[in-house]
């Protein structure tokens, strides 16, 4: 069995692999910046710690899912990373930029920590049961070493090569993702408008050939108006739309559709939604000609 293993970073995704982690027999160590996510994994058999510190230096496993690079700068090199030790195995599941991804991998080669850049594919009931699908990159040594942890996370993991690949897969889905997801939201107005129920306009996607699990998992809440607990908050689904643009005009890659639904989302964020579930932006109008300009 692998040793020690950190989870630092407990909202839903990162939560769920703590718990897939417990159950599959692995020690876990859990730190969130809010205590009342990890109380429910002490509870469970995890320890505790007070810190990211804490909880890192004792691990020879590492597994970071923050929100964001903001988040990795201050948790990752403004806490952590000198107080590991060599050798230790990162698993970073934190969706950044392909430049980023390839930035820190440079930085922390220093350090002796080996990064392994992580596209987690599922969602939270998936991350607990231990049902993800994994695309890593990165350190290919390091990969054999951690077998134990991700077969615990995942059904399925693939090597993809050199650090930023795992990123730019997760931001290639995530863009799809929010296109599709701001469709739906599309279509569902459309729907209403025409005077039809948004739960038999629904219910006639989920038991049809327009089905897919990503569209009828959003279209469930949008059926129930009920966007919390999120699966996918608005925020993010918006973060990651803007560092997919981002990247896309460095690689000199129009993405009209992208834009469109960056702005869809950030609607819903305005709107008061940036916690929900993207799912959400079904609730808010599209902005005015005028507000586009």
């Amino acid at each position: 069995m692998t040793g020690q293993v950190a989870v630092i970073g407990l909202g839903g995704m990162g939560g769920g692999m703590a718990r897939a982690l417990l159950d599959a027999g692995h020690a876990v160590t859990v730190y969130n910046r809010t205590r009342e996510k990890a109380e429910p994994l002490e509870r469970a058999g995890a320890i505790l710690a007070s810190s990211a510190v804490e909880a890192g230096t004792h691990a020879d496993t590492v597994l970071l899912s923050l929100a964001d690079e903001p988040a990795v700068e201050e948790v990752l090199f403004g806490e952590l990373v000198w107080q590991l030790r060599p050798q230790t195995v990162l698993i970073d599941t934190t969706t950044v930029s392909p430049s980023y991804a390839r930035t820190t991998a440079t930085r922390l080669a220093a350090s002796g920590v080996r990064r392994l850049e992580t596209c987690v594919m599922g969602n939270p009931a998936m991350a607990a049961a231990g049902k993800l699908r994994l695309f890593v990159s990165g350190d290919r040594a390091a990969l054999d070493t951690v077998d134990e942890v991700l077969s615990a996370l995942a059904q399925e993991v693939r090597y993809l090569g050199e650090a930023g690949r795992a990123s730019a897969l997760k931001l290639a889905l995530n863009l799809l993702l929010g296109i599709q997801t701001a469709g739906l939201a599309e279509a569902t107005a459309f729907a209403e408008a025409a005077g039809l129920d948004r739960e038999l306009m629904l219910d006639v996607l989920l038991h049809s050939g327009w089905r897919s699990p990503v569209l009828g998992f959003r279209a469930e809440f949008m059926q129930r108006r009920v966007y919390r607990p999120a699966a996918f908050r608005t925020a993010l689904m918006h973060k990651d739309l803007g560092l997919a643009l981002d990247q896309a005009a460095a690689y000199q890659v129009e993405l009209p559709l992208g834009h469109e639904a960056a702005t869809r989302f950030g609607s819903a964020i305005a709107a008061g939604h940036a916690d929900d579930d993207a799912a959400a932006v079904v609730e808010v109008a599209p902005p005015s000609k005028e507000n586009r300009r």
